[in-house]
């Protein structure tokens, strides 16, 4: 009798990639030593920001374009996401008390991490001796809190602007941006209207349900690929920034790193141990989002993912989790709103000898609290930083000292930021008895990153053709 090899098991004995290759932990880590590898490659070949060279433009082009794809579903995503949530909230008994506690576990870690920033500001002293002797001057937009609620009140229907500049050569460019604070107001007045309208509302909300499953589908094709993204990212940044940018601020940077450091992997471990989670299955589940975020410096860029690990790997209700994470992307900042404002404004005191008193400390404490909302759909950490310093008096020229190293500390601020924005909606939903704990404990298995139609898919013989966490959970129990 003859014998033949099916497809399937000659494939096997064939060469295959060790499955920890194929996850997307590994391939960002491995994007990001090659991303390094070219950057220092461009810079030492002579690539500078104003004039990049071949590979300095490839790497600007290839980071940028992928930040860009980022963004252009962020719009599309905020308000389906949101009208969709506040839907699946009436079948949430608690919903007020649930909002209510997510605020105020924003303000609790917020204010933890501002304390920290302070504190290190102190300590470290990071405006003395410097070395610098020139006033960098800062002529860019300001935060202030009038302009803050003025900025609620959206402008048109989708909360886009639109500027455009005339070159010298009469030629046009028109650029298109979008508040994210005003989305959400328009996500949360129509999302409210719905339920109120009822019956009526359910072809919208069936609409609105399909418009989000589509977006969520684009947006998992745009996440497989930021190992691309992260090569162009760390390269670019590599190629212009470097080490050598750092030079004098070096003491401020680290401050800065080793107030980050203490929050992501201090405090919010306390917080969690507290609630009886565990550590480490929430530094598995949320490190994808987190790396993302490192390399994108977007908080609500990476929102897709972040919501995706929330729901997937920590547990969190997806009718809740699509409510609490668009909100904190915009609002919940601990790395850009909270640690950043509180050591600046210190060193900016130090670096003009100013001489700061407890109230004064006080008040970087209720800004950085009170104000992170503020900086939404802005150059968040910038702006909440003039908002601090105006409010203290102290001169806006210290901010110019600081933007030649914005980039780099930009990147550990985002990945704190989003750290944060998966914890807090886990904390509450474990609070309020809503978390599923065999999820969150249940082997990670890449499934963050299983397309949605997947999930229910199998093949002509019958057999599934993916295990969840939540499947494994069971079987193990």
């Amino acid at each position: 009798m003859s014998t033949q090899t099916r497809p399937s098991e000659s494939a096997k004995t064939g060469f295959q990639l060790p499955k920890w290759a194929g996850s997307f932990g590994f391939q960002i880590i491995a994007a990001l030593i090659v991303g390094l590898g070219l950057g220092l490659l461009a810079k030492y070949t002579g690539s500078t920001k104003a004039s990049p060279n071949g590979l300095g433009a490839t790497l600007q082009t290839i980071g940028s374009s992928y930040v860009s794809l980022l963004q252009t579903a962020v719009v599309p995503l905020i308000f389906t996401a949101v009208v969709s949530s506040i839907s699946n909230l009436r079948q949430v008994s608690n919903a007020a008390k649930l909002a209510w506690n997510t605020l105020l576990w924003f303000a609790i870690t917020s204010l933890i991490a501002v304390l920290i920033g302070i504190g290190l500001g102190v300590l470290l002293q990071p405006g003395a001796n410097t070395g610098i002797t020139e006033e960098a001057k800062y002529s860019g937009k300001s935060g202030d809190w009038w302009s803050f609620l003025v900025g609620l009140f959206p402008k048109n229907f989708l909360g886009l602007g639109a500027s455009s500049t005339v070159a010298e050569s009469g030629a046009v460019t028109t650029s298109v941006s979008f508040n994210v604070l005003q989305i959400l107001v328009i996500a949360i007045a129509v999302g409210v209207a719905a339920l109120k309208v009822g019956k009526a509302a359910e072809p919208f909300l069936n609409l609105n349900a399909s418009a989000l499953a589509v977006i969520q589908k684009v947006l998992w094709w745009i996440i497989r690929i930021a190992p691309l993204g992260t090569v162009g990212l760390i390269g670019n940044a590599v190629a212009v920034y470097g080490w050598d940018t750092i030079g004098s601020l070096g003491k401020f940077t680290f401050a800065m790193y080793v107030g980050l450091a203490l929050v992501i992997f201090a405090v919010y471990p306390i917080l969690v141990r507290s609630h009886g989670l565990s550590v480490k299955q929430y530094f598995s589940g949320v490190w994808p989002a987190v790396q993302l975020a490192f390399v994108s410096r977007s908080s609500v860029g990476t929102l897709p993912l972040t919501q995706r690990v929330t729901e997937r790997s920590l547990g969190v209700p997806r009718a809740y989790a699509s409510f609490a994470v668009p909100l904190g992307a915009t609002t919940k900042m601990d790395g850009c709103a909270a640690i950043y404002p509180a050591i600046s404004a210190i060193f900016v005191a130090q670096f003009f000898g100013i001489q700061l008193d407890f109230s004064q400390y006080l008040l970087i404490a209720l800004v950085s609290v009170l104000g992170s909302a503020a900086t939404a759909g802005t150059t968040g950490a910038v702006v909440m930083l003039t908002l601090t310093l105006s409010t203290l008096g102290l001169p806006l020229a210290g901010v110019g000292l600081l933007l030649a190293i914005d980039p780099i500390l930009d990147m550990g601020r985002t990945a704190v930021n989003v750290a944060g924005q998966a914890l807090v909606p886990t904390i509450v939903a474990k609070r309020q008895g809503i978390l599923d704990e065999q999820l969150y404990n249940a082997p990670r298995n890449g499934t963050p990153f299983v397309d949605d139609s997947a999930d229910n898919a199998s093949p002509s013989d019958g057999t599934s053709t993916d295990t969840t966490p939540r499947e494994l959970a069971d079987a193990k129990a």
